[in-house]
Order: C-alpha cells, then sequence, then structure tokens
C-alpha cells in the first residue's frame, strides 16, 4: 500500500478539533463525532499495518479495502472542510450539514468493518518527531566535493587520458564528442560533473544541462546561453532562433558542453544543431543509459562499476563516517567485525552501482548496528544484481527503502512525483506544499509546521530518497530526485491515484477522479487536460508548468483544491485569476514570475490560505484585502510591492519578504510588533527609523533577519550608525544579514557561542573591530557564512588580523571587507571554499610584503579553498604598483594546491 493513510491523519485532527471545541453542537452530534474519530483512527492503525507490505504481496480484498478508506477519507476531509466554510460567521448548532457530513461518513465506514479486525493486531504508532533531524554530515561531501567521492578521480582521470587528451596531458585542439553510457544509478552524471569541473579552465565558455526523457528544447538552448554568459532577449522564443543565436556565438570560441540524460538520439540532433564544428576547438560530453544513443552521439565510454575496495569505502563511509577512529586513513574494512560477513553479502548484492551502495547504506545507517537485523535487509532485498545488473534489480532495492520509510514519509517522497524529471525542487516551496495538503501534523509537537517539515525533508535526505542541493554556503536550498527513484514513486503514485501526470511523452492514465494533477513539457498537455475537466472536480493539488499554461483557467472548477502552483506561467493574456475568489479551500497559491499586475479583492475570501507568492510581477500594492487572510503563515512579494494597512492583523504569519517601508508607510513598522509567530524576516528601508528597534524587541522567535537601507547602497556613507546596538538577538537565531542596513559600533554582547550556538550566517557591519572580536567570531559552531564590513581605516586603526588556528571550523564562504592586512594560520576555516579578500591599498600594503615580493597570507594553509575575489586599491601608488601587486596575489593563489587561481577575480581601481 503506497499511499498508506490518504487524508486520515488530517480527518482524524479536525474531528478531535470539533469534538473539543467550543461549539454549541446539536444534541448528540459531539458523541458522534468522537466515535466517527476512534474508528478512523483504527483504520488508520490498520492501514499502517497494511502498508509495510509491498502491493505484489497483498491480498485482493486487502488492497480494495485500504482503496475505498483512503477514498473515503479524501470525502470525509472535503465534506468537512465545506461544512466549515459553509458555517463561516454562525453557529455550527444551527447548521445541519455538519450532521450530514458524520452521519454519511458513518454509515460508509460500517460497510468494511469486517476488516477492522486488523487493527487490533497494530501496535500504536507514532507519526511524530521526537527530536529535531538534521542533514547527515556524512552526506554533505557525497554532493558537493568532486574529490571525496570514492574512485571518482581515478575514473576522471582515466577519462580525461584516453579521451580528451592526445597524451602527456596536451588537450586535444580540434573538435571532440565523447558519450558516457551504463546502467541507471551508475553514477554517469557524477562522472561527467567531476571531468567539467576539472578542465572547464580550458575554455572560453562551457555549459552543464539536463536533457531527460522529456525534454523543453526552448528552454535548454536558452540554459545553454545563460551558461556561456550570452544575455539575449526573452521574446526570442523560437527553437531555430535559439539554434542560430547559440551557432554563430559559438563560432570562434573554444566551448565545453555537458548534455546529461539523453534517451532520444533525434533530440540529441537537434541539439547538435546549435553546437558548431569550428577551427579553435570545443569538447562535448553527453551521459545516457542507451548504448545505441552513444554510440551515434560519439566516442562511446561505458562506465563500470566501483571497485570491490571502492564499493566498500563508499559503503562504510556513509554508515560509519569518513575515518577510522584510530587514525586518519579512509575506512576500507567494517569497525565491527560481527557486521563483516552481512556487509560483504550486501555489497555484493549491490553489485558495485553507487545508487544502489548509498540506498542500502543509508538504509542501514539508521538501524542499529545488529547482525541480525542487518541479515534482515539482506534477505529482503531480493536476487540484487549481482548475476543480473537490470532496472527491475535496482528497484527491487530501491523499493525496499522506500517500504521501510514512516508512513510519512513515504507520503511526503510520492508528492516529489508532481515535478518532472531533473527538476530542481526548492525547499520551502516543498515544504509549504507538504503543510498545504495535510501531510505534515505538528499538533503537540511544540514546533511550528515548517520546523516539521524540514525534519521530514531532512530525513528524506539522510535516507538517500532525496539528493541535497546546496548553495554556496553549505546549507540545503533544494533537493533534487534521482530519476530510478522518480520512476518508482511515479509508478506507485498511479497505482494509487496518489498523482496524475499529463505530458506529451509521460502520462498516467487519468482515473473516475483526479487527486492532484501535475501538467508538464507539453505543447498536447492542454487538450488532455480538457478531456479531464469533469474528472478534476475533488482534485487537491494542481501544478501546471509553463508549456501547460492554456489549460490554468480550468483550476476554477476544483472547489476543494489546497495547492495552486502556476510557477513561470504567463498570465498576462488570460482571465486565470477571476476565479481564485471560489477556491475556498486553498492553502497554497504560488503565482511566481506570471506577468500579472493585480490580484482580485476576492483573494480576501481564502480564509484557509497559509502561503502566498506573488514575487516577480508587477504588483504595486497588494488588494486590502489580504489583511484578512487570518491564516497566513507566509507572504513573499517584491521590494517594489506595498501591503496595505492592517497588516498586524497576520497574526500567524511566519514568513515575510520582501517588505518595503518608506516615509508614507512608516506605520507598518509598529504593526509588525503584533507578527510575533515570525520566523523570517526580511525588509527593505528607505532610511533607518527606530521605531524598528522597539518592533525587534517584540519579535522572538526571529530566526533570519534580513534588513536592506536602499539609501546606503547608493551612499554608503549615509548609513545609520548604532541603530542595532542596543537590540540583542534571540538564542534561535540562525541568519542575520544587516550588513546594507545599519553600522554596529561593536562587535555586539550577544554574538557569543553559548548565546547564539546555532548561527550560521552572519553578514553585518562593524565599525571597530579588533583580533579578540575575531577570535570570538572565530569559536562559533555553526557559522558557515561569514560577511564582515569593517570601518577600521577611517577610525586611524590600521592594525592587521590573524585568523587562528581552529577558528572558524564549519565557514565556507568568507567575505572580509576591511583592510589588509590578514594572515590564515594553518588549522584556520578548514571547510572554506570561497574567500574574498580584504581590500589591498598597494602603498599600505608595500610593507607587508615578503622578501621575494610576495604576500604570505598563508592562503596554502586553507586546505578546500577553491575560488578568491580581490580588489586592489592604488591610492597615490601608480598603475604599474597596482599590476605588480596583482601579479603577487595571482602568484599566491597559483601555489595554492587546490589551484584556485582559475576562479580568481582581482579588480584593479585607480584612485
Amino acid at each position: 500500500m503506497e499511499v498508506v493513510t490518504g487524508a486520515l491523519p488530517s480527518v482524524i485532527t479536525k474531528l478531535a478539533g470539533l469534538a473539543a471545541g467550543e461549539y454549541n453542537l446539536q444534541k448528540g452530534l459531539k458523541g458522534e463525532i468522537k466515535f466517527l474519530q476512534e474508528e478512523l483512527e483504527s483504520m488508520k492503525a490498520a492501514l499502517e499495518f497494511i502498508s509495510r507490505t509491498p502491493a505484489g504481496q497483498l491480498p485482493n480484498n486487502d488492497k480494495i479495502w485500504s482503496r475505498n478508506v483512503r477514498e473515503l477519507s479524501y470525502d470525509i476531509e472535503d465534506s468537512i472542510d465545506t461544512s466549515m466554510v459553509q458555517c463561516k460567521g454562525k453557529r455550527l448548532g444551527t447548521q445541519h450539514g455538519l450532521k450530514k457530513v458524520i452521519d454519511r461518513s458513518l454509515n460508509l465506514l460500517m460497510q468494511p468493518k469486517v476488516h477492522r479486525k486488523i487493527a487490533k493486531e497494530v501496535r500504536e504508532i507514532n507519526l511524530g518527531v521526537d527530536k529535531p533531524v538534521t542533514v547527515d554530515p556524512r552526506l554533505f561531501t557525497q554532493y558537493t566535493e568532486m574529490k571525496e567521492l570514492v574512485g571518482i578521480e581515478e575514473a576522471r582521470d582515466e577519462f580525461i587520458n584516453n579521451f580528451l587528451t592526445q597524451g602527456n596531458n596536451v588537450p586535444m585542439k580540434q573538435g571532440k564528442t565523447v558519450s558516457i553510457f551504463g546502467f541507471g544509478g551508475l553514477g554517469k552524471t557524477t562522472l561527467a560533473n567531476a571531468v567539467f569541473e576539472k578542465i572547464r579552465a580550458q575554455f572560453d565558455c562551457c555549459a552543464f544541462v539536463s536533457v531527460s526523457q522529456t525534454p523543453d528544447l526552448k528552454r535548454l538552448f536558452k540554459g545553454l546561453l545563460n551558461d556561456f554568459g550570452k544575455s539575449i532577449n526573452e521574446e526570442i522564443l523560437d527553437e531555430s532562433r535559439l539554434i542560430k543565436v547559440l551557432g554563430e556565438f559559438l563560432q570562434d570560441k573554444r566551448y565545453f558542453v555537458v548534455a546529461d540524460d539523453i534517451w532520444d538520439i533525434s533530440v540529441w540532433k537537434r541539439i547538435r544543431c546549435a553546437l558548431p564544428d569550428n577551427d579553435v576547438g570545443y569538447t562535448i560530453i553527453t551521459t545516457t543509459r542507451i548504448a545505441d544513443v552513444a554510440e551515434q552521439a560519439g566516442g562511446a565510454y561505458k562506465l563500470k562499476p566501483l571497485s570491490s575496495n571502492n564499493s566498500r569505502k563508499l559503503f562504510f563511509r556513509r554508515i560509519f563516517g569518513n575515518k577510522n577512529k584510530d587514525s586518519n586513513k579512509e575506512i576500507e574494512k567494517c569497525p565491527d567485525d560481527e557486521l563483516a560477513e552481512v556487509s560483504d553479502r550486501i555489497l555484493k548484492k549491490c553489485a558495485g552501482v553507487p545508487l544502489a551502495i548509498i540506498t542500502m547504506a543509508s538504509l542501514l545507517a539508521c538501524k542499529a548496528r545488529n547482525k541480525l537485523e542487518w541479515y534482515e535487509v539482506y534477505n529482503s532485498v531480493g536476487t540484487g544484481m549481482e548475476n543480473n545488473m537490470d532496472v527491475e534489480n535496482m528497484r527491487k532495492m530501491l523499493s525496499f527503502s522506500y517500504y521501510e520509510l514512516p508512513c510519512h514519509l513515504r507520503t511526503c517522497l510520492l508528492y516529489l512525483s508532481m515535478f518532472p524529471e531533473d527538476f530542481e525542487i526548492g525547499k520551502d516551496r516543498l515544504i509549504r506544499m507538504w503543510i498545504a495538503e495535510g501531510f505534515i501534523q505538528w499538533e503537540k509537537q511544540g514546533k511550528s509546521p515548517f520546523e516539521i517539515g524540514e525534519f521530514y525533508f531532512n530525513e528524506l535526505i539522510n535516507r538517500s530518497m532525496i539528493q541535497p542541493i546546496y548553495n554556496y554556503t553549505g546549507m540545503v536550498k533544494s533537493c533534487r530526485i534521482h530519476d530510478m527513484v522518480l520512476d518508482l514513486i511515479r509508478s506507485f503514485s498511479c497505482e494509487e491515484n496518489f498523482v496524475t501526470i499529463l505530458s506529451d511523452m509521460d502520462s498516467t492514465a487519468p482515473s473516475s477522479t483526479i487527486r492532484r494533477l501535475s501538467l508538464q513539457n507539453g505543447k498536447k498537455s492542454h487538450v488532455m487536460a480538457q478531456a479531464t475537466r469533469n474528472l478534476l472536480q475533488r482534485a487537491r493539488s494542481v501544478v501546471i508548468f509553463p508549456a501547460a499554461v492554456a489549460q490554468v483557467p480550468a483550476a476554477g472548477s476544483c472547489r476543494f483544491l489546497r495547492v495552486l502552483d502556476l510557477e513561470h506561467c504567463n498570465l498576462s493574456h488570460t482571465d486565470s485569476l477571476k476565479y481564485l475568489g471560489n477556491l475556498y479551500q486553498l492553502r497554497y497559491l504560488r503565482l511566481y514570475s506570471t506577468h500579472i499586475s493585480q490580484l482580485p479583492e476576492e483573494i480576501g475570501n481564502l480564509q484557509f490560505l497559509q502561503t502566498l507568492d506573488v514575487r516577480g510581477n508587477s504588483i504595486s500594492i497588494l488588494p486590502w484585502s489580504v489583511v484578512q487572510l487570518r491564516n497566513l503563515m507566509c507572504l513573499d512579494i517584491n521590494v517594489t510591492t506595498r501591503v496595505p494597512n492592517g497588516i498586524g492583523n497576520l497574526t500567524c504569519l511566519e514568513q515575510l519578504s520582501s517588505l518595503y517601508i518608506d516615509g508614507s508607510t512608516i506605520n507598518i513598522i509598529e504593526e509588525l510588533g503584533q507578527l510575533t509567530e515570525l520566523r523570517q524576516l526580511r525588509i527593505n528601508l528607505d532610511e533607518w527609523n527606530d521605531k524598528l528597534l522597539e518592533c525587534l524587541h517584540k519579535l522572538q522567535k526571529i530566526q533570519q533577519l534580513h534588513i536592506v537601507d536602499v539609501v546606503t547602497i547608493v551612499h554608503p556613507g549615509k548609513r545609520s550608525i548604532g541603530g542595532l546596538d542596543s537590540w540583542v538577538a534571540p538564542r534561535h537565531l540562525r541568519e542575520l544579514n544587516t550588513v546594507d542596513g545599519c553600522w554596529f559600533s561593536t562587535l555586539p554582547a550577544w554574538v557569543n557561542p553559548s548565546l547564539v550556538p546555532v548561527l550560521t550566517c552572519l553578514s553585518i557591519a562593524v565599525r571597530e573591530l579588533h583580533q579578540g572580536d575575531l577570535d570570538i567570531l572565530g569559536r562559533l559552531p555553526a557559522l558557515r557564512s561569514l560577511c564582515l564590513r569593517v570601518d577600521n581605516r577611517n577610525l586611524g586603526i590600521l592594525e592587521g588580523f590573524v585568523v587562528g588556528a581552529g577558528s572558524f571550523p564549519c565557514l565556507i564562504f568568507c567575505s572580509l571587507q576591511f583592510v589588509w592586512p590578514v594572515v590564515f594560520q594553518k588549522g584556520a576555516m578548514p571547510r572554506l571554499t570561497r574567500l574574498r579578500l580584504p581590500l589591498f591599498y598597494v602603498r599600505e600594503a608595500r610593507g607587508t610584503a615578503s622578501n621575494d615580493g610576495g604576500f604570505d597570507m598563508g592562503l596554502g594553509n586553507l586546505p578546500l579553498l577553491q575560488a578568491i575575489i580581490a580588489e586592489v586599491r592604488c591610492e597615490g601608488a601608480s598603475k604599474e604598483a597596482a599590476e605588480q601587486a596583482k601579479a603577487a596575489l595571482t602568484h599566491a593563489a597559483e601555489m595554492h594546491p587546490n589551484h584556485p587561481y582559475h576562479n580568481i577575480y582581482i579588480y584593479i581601481y585607480i584612485e
């Protein structure tokens, strides 16, 4: 049973609220509600029991009963929600609709009563999250540092030496096309990416694009141009025109392209038309599962499975960590002798396929280190792939990991089938959709629904069911789902009528009722959707991708719609928003970049709305009715969009960005102080106002705070000084960015490891900073990103700084915006990858030069450094002296073991 409990968790919670609420219910109705609640709880337990068995092993009568209960749960919730909307402003006791819902539900429930005996055999299951779940740090290097991936260096170097060089590591000058092919999950994309990162600096322009089974070639061609740094007119929509623009741009450039995941040779030929043969040379790498496609696309390279030794390293690294406890060596054998034999057997079944190894290891990492439990896993995954490496055997392993997920995580994972293949799914976007669908039950957890959703998201990462995508600070911003996992959950979704997908090439046949609809990549999608208009009456989610925009108005017939996501659909020439006021059940509305200029006043009818995202549009002001949305938790708007008076009524708001405040809307600051549930706030000011400080004192749940003073960006000298000096950040602050908002006079006392232990991103301007302050910053245990602007030079303080050994243990990105010099000692910033150096004044820096004319900053002590940004200012020195300083900095970067000089950017300013 894939969809396990349908809407039961949400229905049970709503019934409990009705029974316990202060409603003047009709005589006997409260007792019926409690009875219905108990019956549904029994069924939920029975469904959870059944769900642990793969669908293919279930008796038919259990399948039928499960399907009926699931569909019934949806209908009950729809009826309850409709009744609640009709009762708006009236006493429930005067309404007959609710009693009809309860009576009808009880009558329906009596039919499958014989099957509820299963519930007696089920122990009570706690779906809650007892403690916060964070992303397992052992996974970080699997998805970020190519050189840390087991065996990738040798495979990368072998590929480059055999296919991309002429001997003695001399790059080929003529054009070269090579195809990497192999079984799904072998690591084709990983290898292509490793090669891409290794040799991209040898080319004038580079691009890495995903093709997939259902490619949108216009979007792909625009992606190529964007990666190449070529700006284009957005009105260029014709595919042939895009091909011509690409060809002309690349004709005189040495270029490098990776086209990942090609399924159809005809698609590749169309892409190849945009990549010209030229006289300066090029390299094209494709990846595919299909040998014939590889042979026709170019020189075929069959990717090999991992060796036994590398398989063990990858397997044990995921379970036990990177290094041996007793040494600094890679773990190459099982640290626990009791588990050695069963580990070898499991690895044999994985047959050197990285996806299988990581999936199995992630599953075992969540289990006790117990020989019997591990053998249970070994015996449950079927024959494996040791004798036959095919899709079906890979699916067996993935299926086992899927069925091992708790029920609530399975439901959340299945929802990802709403998105196209290779789609980058934003974390916040996904979690908000889960909340709107009722998948996240947060009552009695003591956490916000979004925080519980983050735990779910992190747990799916830890179990390797989704692949995290990190931003430059090392924080997870989004995810992708491996195409084999996506194939698996799509099949489950289709079987259980969880998601209906309509597109040109990959559609699931609509059932009698569509619960969730995803329109993707289609020139004909709107035709198919028109045929299913009547089936959308009970749809709960509709996600429409740009190519299917013609069908948007049909969503108006979805009376029970909870999620509507139209990102990047062009709504400028349609009347698609007129129906919004009738979608009374809507919880999530995303109109990001849809070319609209206003929202209808009727949006105030959406009393259940939790998320409203209208960024990327030319909306000058939100309608006054927005302040009626009392359940709104997330409001995302452009900085140019004004909010009406009364924003303080939205007391459930947890996220508000980006709010612009000027002289005409200064009263908004006082209303902000009423939004005490705020966890994320982004403000843009046209000038500093001291009322903001009073407001911030009231926001004790704030976790992310960004303040920008728009005037100071243009006129830095006008930045407010000391505006936040008396503010004390709450202990749970994660992110603070005021670097363009105001100056702190000195480093605030609350910037201390014991007072802000989870502070992850810090961007602040401090007028006066001393070595001891930098030492305190270096002890912040969770800090990953630091942008530090200091005004010491204007205060006449010219002392240098030393970044000491052991400081900044988690820092990944660092921007030091103050005056030279700074020195990095060995052991400092061990995880730093991107560094912006302090301002380099040539005349002042001469005294810090080493005997050989260079500048010894200790860059070689930063082991993971990949990119450097530096600014050189002459100020009285000659341009020749500035060029010498630039050469010295470049030399320092060239001497670094990682050779970050390929990514060094040095700007010279003549003053």
